[in-house]
């Protein structure tokens, strides 16, 4: 098991009708999350809506989810920016406010060097004693953290992960045969975890774990008990879960499906708008054939 575990949902952040950050809503929902199985929780990640968030909301937000699950799971802040010195800040505030771990993403927009990345993440490591998961997303942040920067990374004691999801089963290989066993991989994409489990990942950070965290749970030990066919039946009945829930934007589906289950967690602030009536149907039926929501008589 990885030091996160193996199942981390990076949970939604709530919000009123109004659209102001619902806290008892958070609190209430990290619960939940723990309750159904999930070994650790990302908050104010991208599926929490971070470019939306201020920095007090954020702060706030990592104060209440620790609060709320205390040390029944593993509390990681995303505090990753494009700006070395703001993430350096919200990782030092997350550290008072008692979280277990950072999450930091790839800087965006301003698409720094191989050499960049590794000093803008060096320094906000070394400037907490927080562990850290890496996260390399391109399809995102328009950068690629390859393997050679990872495994330059992994050399530094608490930088312990990667959240990785460019996409390729190729990299996945190739960081696990450049880093040290200790260093974990976790799949970033729901629908890649069984194959990147394959390959040398530990885990996966989810969006499904919003609704089925039991089951992946189950699908990830299966794998590593050696009952492969088992992990793949449960990949198969929720994949078309996975495919869903990205339709449209993240975290759009995933709102609308625990709205769906009776969770209403609010719509997404703008830039982001609600899923359309005919994704909302997709959805609904997605969940109706995982018996997650009851199919009408």
């Amino acid at each position: 098991m990885g030091p996160f575990g193996h199942v981390v949902t990076a949970m939604v952040t709530p919000f009123d009708a109004g659209g102001a950050v619902d806290y008892a809503k958070a609190a209430q929902l990290a619960r939940r999350l723990i309750e159904a199985g999930n070994d650790g929780l990302v908050v104010a990640g991208t599926t929490g809506e971070s470019p939306t968030l201020s920095d007090e909301e954020k702060i706030r937000l990592f104060r209440t989810v620790k609060d709320a699950v205390g040390d029944r799971a593993k509390v990681i802040a995303g505090t990753g920016t494009y700006d070395t010195a703001h993430s350096i800040h919200l990782s030092q505030e997350a550290a008072r406010a008692g979280c277990d771990g950072l999450l930091l993403v790839n800087p965006y927009y301003n698409r720094p060097s191989q050499d960049g990345l590794y000093a803008h993440f060096r320094a906000i490591a070394e400037s907490t004693p927080l562990p850290v998961m890496l996260y390399n997303i391109p399809g995102r942040t328009a950068v690629n953290c390859t393997p050679d920067t990872i495994a330059r990374l992994a050399e530094i004691p608490n930088i312990v992960a990667v959240k990785e999801a460019a996409g390729s089963l190729d990299q996945v290989s190739e960081i696990r045969i450049k880093t040290p066993e200790r260093f974990a991989i976790y799949s970033g994409d729901d629908s890649l975890t069984l194959p990147k489990l394959a390959v040398g990942a530990v885990g996966v950070v989810s969006v499904a774990g919003h609704l089925v965290a039991g089951e992946i749970q189950q699908m990830i030990r299966a794998y590593f008990a050696g009952q492969v066919a088992d992990a793949l039946r449960l990949h198969r009945r929720l994949f078309p879960l996975f495919k869903v829930l990205f339709i449209t934007t993240n975290p759009v589906p995933v709102k609308a499906a625990l709205r769906l289950l009776g969770f209403d967690c609010g719509r997404p602030r703008l830039p982001l708008v609600d899923v359309t009536p005919k994704e909302e149907e997709q959805i609904r039926a997605v969940l109706r054939s995982l018996d997650l929501v009851p199919t009408p008589v």
